[in-house]
Parts: C-alpha cells; structure tokens; sequence
C-alpha cells in the first residue's frame, strides 16, 4: 500500500526556490498522494522574495505597488511575503488516511513551530483565531493549507531573519500586527537547513501524537 501511514514520512530540503514551480511540484506530489501513487512527504525549502495571496485572492498592499512578485496561490490565508530568511516546511499529509482532522492537522502544524522555537528557547504560542504562530513581541511564524481529497498541502513559513522591509510593504494576513524574526531573540545564527531538519523532526512528533 503506497499511502501506509505507519511508515515514517520522508524530508527533502529543497535550498533557495522560485515560488510558483515549487507550488506546481506541491500540487502534483499531492495529486499523486491522493491516487495512490506517491507518499507523503515533507518538502523544506527558502523562496526568492514574493509575496502571494491565498484562494480568496485577499491583496492588502499598502500601495500601488510591491518591490517582489505577486502570486495568487490556492492555499488558505491572506497576503504574506516569502523569502529571503524565511523558512518554509511543506508537508504533504493523507490527512484523510491518518484520520485527522483538518483544525487537528493546524494545530500540530503549529505545535511543531512552537516546539522548534521553544527548544531554541523563544517562547511561543498560539493566538486564538488567528493561525500561526505568536510571541509577546509579534508573529513569526505564518499558516496556510489547502486540503483535497483529504490530502494537505502548503504549510508554514517561519521568519528566521527576514529584512522587514519586504513585510512594510503589506499588511501582513490582514492583522495590522507586527511581524518578527527569530534573529531579534539570540544572536546565534541558524542554517536554514539544519533548522528544517529539526523542524521537520518536530512535525513528526506532533503528527505521531494527534493519531
């Protein structure tokens, strides 16, 4: 059986990424999930700079132009920026198989970042109503999936040390609320990719405990 869930799901970090060739490969490896011809997986990855909208084509620039690309995606959530210094943790996950539920899969998506953060020692929690993930000094960390035929995709982008010049230019997700980086808690600098190890890591652990 392709889709056995009792396997471990595979990570492949993917370096520096285009946006919209990469949401491609997104929906083709969840297509092939949903047929039965794929595994899961999660893909990891840092964009060029973009800023991309989600299915209901939400654009809240805060002028008439924007000094990135714009794409308008079909995952869930409004306006966000991607790019430099942000890392991004793509899991695609036979939700339907698992038998979890879709505020149940946000929700351990979130843990997973909460767990990552905290064992750097920044504290971080939810914002009810609000998907992501928050500190006391603002959201670093942004969410948004799509779910078909019980196969999520898309996932979550974890501002590592964006310049915040590229998120001045929007209102971020609709919030007028301040958007943050891991490097404004430590001086210590991360490699995108051994993070995304220990990110992915954590997903895992979450996901295993929302069976």
């Amino acid at each position: 059986m392709i889709n056995d869930t009792s396997k471990p799901l595979s990570h492949e970090w993917l370096g520096r990424q285009t946006y919209e060739p990469l949401w491609q490969q997104l929906q083709q490896r969840a297509a092939a999930v949903v047929n039965g011809i794929s595994t899961e997986i999660i893909f990891s990855c840092e964009h060029e700079a973009v800023y991309t909208t989600g299915k209901r084509g939400i654009d809240n620039r805060l002028g008439a132009s924007l000094p990135a690309p714009v794409i308008h995606s079909d995952r869930g959530g409004e306006m966000t920026f991607h790019g430099p210094g942000q890392l991004m943790l793509y899991p695609i996950v036979h939700l339907r198989a698992r038998k979890i539920g879709v505020k149940t899969y946000v929700h351990r998506l979130e843990q997973s970042c909460i767990g990552l953060l905290q064992g750097i020692g920044v504290q971080a929690h939810r914002r009810c109503g609000f998907p992501g993930v928050w500190t006391e000094q603002g959201k670093i960390a942004a969410l948004g999936v799509r779910v078909t035929h019980g196969v999520a995709y898309h996932g979550m982008a974890l501002n590592v040390d964006v310049d915040p010049a590229w998120f001045a230019a929007i209102n971020p997700c609709g919030l007028n609320s301040g958007i943050i980086s891991l490097s404004q808690f430590t001086d210590k600098t991360f490699a995108l990719d051994k993070l995304a190890d220990r990110w992915q890591q954590r997903f895992r652990d979450s996901l295993r405990a929302a069976v």
